[in-house]
């Protein structure tokens, strides 16, 4: 990959992005001549076609496609590596990635935010969407500084996990509906409810919750983001299991009401890093605004 020209990777990332030579050249404010130069050039250097020229599309040959695949990856290296240079030439302590699993509360993110950027003015967290299975890969690929994970997790050579929160889940329901005080797994199956996507934890703790009492309804919705299901319950669609944590701010709205659910659910949740080498400054910030947050 020495010999690769980053200009002429990116060109070809965004012909794979945008379809034709013309709307990448506008896209990176390149002559059209320069955009069939780059590719061209590259098409020399790597010996491989990459891009089949169509009339009214471009498309990538297989080899064109696994380039385009890792170039990706080494175009945010390099970006990741620039802004290292910079944050440490100015002083700053570095940039943390964190990734964040499906339920993770949206109100206890930017009040952790918040707390790092008074105690920590120096760390930058970048915050990524990703599944607890491949959080825990990609601390082990170091591609991830920091992972909020379901637990339990399989042990992963080389990451440390700690517990961090278990949340009492709680049903977010519509004003208008007629509720009991606790909401069994029988009262909700008869009704509209929405879950979180099939391959979360959450879906999973939700299903098991429904089949300890013998039931398995399929739900109204699937979605993986907590906001768009406070949504729903909101608009009188469905109800919703999600964290007490997360709907605190709904109790006094005059839209939903809150029941607690019997037999009682919990959602375990652990923060994995990786212990060695030891984590730097930046990471173990990050870490200790975490562990303040632990419940």
């Amino acid at each position: 990959m020495r010999n690769l020209n980053l200009d002429q990777l990116q060109t070809l990332i965004a012909i794979a992005d945008l379809g034709t030579f013309a709307a990448a050249a506008q896209a990176l404010h390149l002559a059209p001549p320069t955009v069939s130069l780059h590719i061209k050039e590259l098409e020399s250097r790597l010996q491989a076609d990459l891009v089949v020229r169509g009339r009214r599309q471009a498309e990538l040959t297989q080899a064109g496609k696994a380039l385009v695949e890792e170039g990706r990856k080494l175009l945010a290296a390099s970006d990741d590596l620039v802004e290292l240079v910079r944050r440490r030439a100015t002083g700053l302590d570095g940039l943390v990635k964190v990734g964040v699993s499906a339920g993770v509360s949206t109100r206890l993110l930017p009040m952790m935010l918040e707390a790092l950027s008074r105690q920590s003015p120096g760390v930058e967290v970048r915050l990524e969407a990703v599944g607890s299975a491949d959080a825990m890969l990609r601390l082990k690929a170091d591609t991830l500084d920091i992972g909020i994970v379901a637990s339990p997790q399989p042990a992963v050579a080389g990451i440390r996990l700690t517990p961090w929160r278990n949340d009492l889940m709680v049903a977010l329901l519509p004003a208008s509906w007629g509720a009991p005080e606790l909401v069994t797994p029988e009262w909700l199956a008869g009704r509209r409810w929405a879950s979180f996507a099939p391959a979360t934890q959450m879906h999973g703790l939700i299903a098991a919750w429904f089949g300890q009492a013998g039931f398995n309804p399929r739900p109204y919705l699937a979605l993986s983001y907590p906001g768009a299901l406070k949504s729903l319950a909101a608009a009188s669609q469905s109800a919703a299991i999600l964290p007490l944590e997360e709907v605190k701010d709904e109790q006094h709205s005059p839209d939903v009401q809150i029941r607690h659910l019997h037999p009682p659910l919990m959602r375990p949740m652990a923060v994995a890093h990786r212990y060695s080498p030891e984590p730097g400054r930046a990471v173990s910030s990050v870490l200790q605004v975490l562990a303040d947050f632990a419940g």
